[in-house]
């Protein structure tokens, strides 16, 4: 069985957990079930149902105060917990279906994708449990409009 997910990426703040909220509207509107899982730890407010959250599994205030962390550790020792934990993932997912769509709405900071393998092998567990991946990257427009947020040097300086 083939089931079909996006991992919705990019840096805080960028808007993830509102695309996944639009996103979930528009395929309801066309009829299609769609489930939005909360992979993210350090997130507050969902405006949409939440079918999975990793907050049930590993509660980030908890491993920070527990663990005398600060943010992005304790989003780093999370996220490998979840990892090492992944049966917990499976359990969800398969509550969902086998042919339900899913939107896993990704932390933001950035050291989860290029300084440690977290989400590396949640993606490669999630493809062991049959899924098909999409990743959709979201960057705050601004950045799109300022190009001196964009780049790290100006050109225009002498």
């Amino acid at each position: 069985m083939v089931r079909c997910a996006t991992l919705v990426i990019g840096p805080a703040g960028a808007g993830k957990s509102t695309y996944c909220n639009l996103m979930r509207t528009h395929c309801e509107a066309q009829r299609r079930r769609v489930h939005v899982v909360n992979l993210d730890p350090a997130a507050e407010h969902f405006r949409y149902p939440v079918a999975a959250d990793i907050r049930d599994l590993v509660p980030l205030e908890d491993v920070m105060s527990e663990l005398r962390l600060g943010p992005n550790g304790g989003l780093i020792y999370a996220m490998e917990y979840l990892v090492d934990n992944i049966d917990w993932l499976e359990s969800e997912l398969d509550d969902l279906g086998g042919d339900e769509y899913v939107l896993f709405d990704c932390p933001g900071q950035v050291e989860l994708y290029s300084h440690v393998p977290a989400m590396s092998r949640v993606v490669s567990e999630l493809q062991r449990m049959g899924f098909r991946l999409a990743s959709v990257y979201l960057i705050d427009s601004t950045f799109l409009q300022d190009a001196t947020r964009s780049c790290r040097f100006r050109t225009d300086t002498p």
